[in-house]
């Protein structure tokens, strides 16, 4: 593995850490409050052109990247992390009207 492959591998873990913790207090709170669709909508872009990325660069080379495994990883959590601001959304427009 090169350095740069490590880095970005690196990149992707530490940020990937987050998306727990995240989604644990979605969960336990049952609240959209102080979360950003938008926010996390640009971070599922972008996780979805880094391996857009990857997967071009095995298109040309052959060579399929360690880290489109922990682009996946990242992309099913920042996912999760939507669907429950969606779910809790609704949670909180029910409780407003009540």
């Amino acid at each position: 593995m090169s350095i740069p492959q490590f880095c970005e591998i690196t990149m992707l873990v530490l940020f990937g850490c987050s998306w727990p913790f995240n989604i644990a207090k979605a969960l336990k709170t049952k609240t959209a409050k102080g979360k950003s669709v938008v926010f996390q909508v640009l971070v599922l872009i972008g996780y979805f052109i880094g391996l857009f990325g990857k997967f071009y660069t095995y298109h040309q080379t052959g060579t399929l990247s360690y880290s489109v495994w922990f682009y996946i990883a990242d992309i099913l959590m920042v996912s999760m992390d939507l669907v429950l601001f969606f779910i809790n959304s609704k949670r909180d427009k029910m409780a407003a009207q009540n």
